[in-house]
């Protein structure tokens, strides 16, 4: 009856008083703890050769391992042995028993987790898992699904399923992707929290996701297209995209109807009606801003769909040239650069928002004409030219460590082009010292390995370089002999294959992917000398002349919402 009461009056009683006593008291124990002072077990690890002490009454009111243990051990036994747990990890557990604060690594999550899944330590648990999936990055992928398989612990399962939903577009170009069996892949595209910026997105993932394997999954394509919101789709995808597919062809006419018929709705058995919580409805619209770079500026454009044309939005100073550029977050970063006989290693961050520099850590190795490329939001700077040596060194960017080298290329390279893809990076073409190039490299962060692919059909220098839909393409060259050829490759087969060359342009091409279509911007008109824009048609093999670019120079090119550059 005691016992009942002071628990009863322990959880009711908020007052500060009962606030500071609790605090006391645990510094107490905690001072116990660290004195050693009426412990009453101690834990002997067999990799161990002192014991862990411990008091038995903390450990049972934290653990109902503990508290079992004890109760079985009678109070006779004041050691105990534990044999599959490591020492290091069983006395932070313990610790943990005391102050609710847990020491974890990257070195060591895993086995923390799994140690705190024996002893039944529910908040240590969620504390391991939780730093599990904010460290996913440096785990990778595919030691996090390992060893939620290997501890078939169903908090990590569901936390990383809520990472997968709230990282998609990056989840999806991941090796681990590809090995999702259709179940987990269907629950994922089912959630209304899926975060993409449009539905297109998804249907590119289940693409993406069939083509690795067309003969075995082709048959999961309608239920996997049933979980987009077909509704959200414009009528013309659901007729060149989905019509099409095996076994999906009701599944698009129903969506038709639904859209152009709206009286019809009520009779249409249609299962997702509504946009998702990220959808096309709730995001800025996507579009364009170009970076031309002059000798002692860079003019930045940005581009009205609505009305087809170019305007500019910023110009920036700079007093030298051939750096290398890459969106990140809502920055521009321009990367090394050359100006007479000097070459430079210094990263500037232009914010595109409230148009203000600043200057990030330096590179380790000064480089101009070289790649940059971003893979799971760390940076990589690639090749490139110092003197008059091609560079073959790589190194990489995170905000924890900075600049540090990774495996060097295979074949040192200036001028190259770069693109990240299914969780690899890829370098095509380019110059070593004289030789125009035509190898291609592929660098996987895994294994930080480079592997060389199958060579390109034609030498590429200075090539524009895109990722669209679940290819690579090269857009151009810098000589004349190779200026409009464009190659697609497909990185499933390891094939390169030609496609219909640019229209009368050459020189200084940028490749991008927007409204899942490709463009070609930048390049010299051969009649008019305009800068072109150009999109391709996959249906005709054409490409579409959109409206010229206001200047001439070498462009890149990035995919921004449109209200970032409406923001004051």
């Amino acid at each position: 009856m005691a016992t009942r009461s002071i628990e009863k009056h322990a959880l009711q009683s908020s007052s500060s008083t009962q606030k500071r006593f609790m605090e006391k008291l645990m510094r107490k124990i905690c001072c116990f703890y660290d004195r050693q002072y009426l412990m009453d077990v101690a834990f002997n690890v067999l990799n161990s050769t002192c014991l862990i002490p411990a008091h038995r009454l903390i450990l049972s009111a934290t653990s109902p391992f503990f508290k079992n243990l004890f109760n079985a051990d009678q109070c006779i036994s004041s050691t105990v042995e534990i044999n599959d747990i490591d020492s290091d990890i069983l006395e932070r557990l313990i610790v943990f028993c005391y102050t609710g604060q847990l020491l974890i690594t990257v070195s060591n999550g895993g086995a923390m987790l799994k140690a705190a899944i024996v002893l039944q330590l529910d908040d240590a648990i969620s504390t391991c898992v939780d730093y599990i999936v904010t460290h996913i990055n440096d785990y990778t992928f595919q030691c996090a699904y390992t060893l939620e398989r290997e501890t078939e612990c169903e908090l990590l399962k569901q936390k990383i399923i809520e990472y997968e939903i709230q990282n998609f577009m990056k989840v999806s170009q991941s090796d681990e992707f590809t090995n999702f069996d259709v179940e987990k892949l269907q629950g994922i595209l089912e959630s209304d929290n899926l975060n993409i910026t449009r539905e297109e997105d998804a249907y590119d993932a289940i693409k993406l996701w069939i083509n690795h394997d067309v003969r075995a999954r082709q048959e999961q394509l309608p239920l996997l297209i049933a979980s987009l919101r077909l509704t959200q789709l414009p009528t013309d995808f659901l007729l060149t995209h989905i019509l099409p597919l095996p076994g999906c062809e009701l599944l698009a006419m129903k969506a038709v109807l639904w859209i152009s018929e709206p009286k019809a709705r009520s009779k249409i058995n249609i299962r997702f009606t509504e946009p998702r919580v990220f959808s096309a409805g709730n995001c800025s619209e996507p579009t364009l801003l170009a970076v031309c770079s002059k000798m002692n500026s860079s003019h930045l454009l940005q581009y009205n769909k609505a009305e087809d044309k170019w305007q500019d939005y910023a110009s920036i100073k700079f007093d030298y040239r051939f750096f290398s550029t890459i969106l990140k977050d809502d920055n521009i970063l321009f990367i090394g650069g050359w100006n007479k006989d000097t070459t430079f290693n210094n990263v500037l961050c232009w914010n595109i928002r409230n148009k203000t520099c600043r200057n990030l850590e330096a590179m380790n190795q000064a480089r101009y004409w070289h790649c940059v490329v971003e893979l799971d939001e760390k940076i990589y700077a690639i090749g490139g030219r110092v003197g008059n040596e091609s560079l073959s060194s790589v190194e990489r960017y995170t905000k924890s460590d900075g600049w540090e080298f990774v495996d060097s290329l295979i074949v040192g390279r200036e001028g190259a082009g770069a693109v990240s893809l299914n969780g690899k990076i890829y370098i095509v073409g380019g110059h070593c010292g004289k030789s125009s190039l035509k190898s291609v490299e592929c660098y996987n962060p895994d294994s930080n390995t480079w592997t060389l692919c199958a060579d390109m059909k034609s030498c590429h220098y200075l090539p524009g370089v895109a990722a669209h839909n679940g290819h690579i393409y090269v857009l151009g060259s810098w000589w004349r002999k190779s200026s409009r050829t464009v190659e697609r490759y497909d990185p499933q087969r390891n094939k390169w294959s030609q496609i219909y060359c640019l229209e009368g342009v050459y020189g200084n091409i940028v490749g991008v992917s927007l409204d899942y279509k490709l463009w070609a911007l930048g390049g010299t008109s051969n009649s008019d000398d305009k800068t072109s824009v150009l999109i391709y048609d996959e249906k005709t093999y054409c490409w579409e002349q959109k409206c010229s670019l206001l200047r001439r120079g070498r462009y890149s090119c990035f995919v921004v919402p449109a209200a970032l550059l409406a923001s004051e």
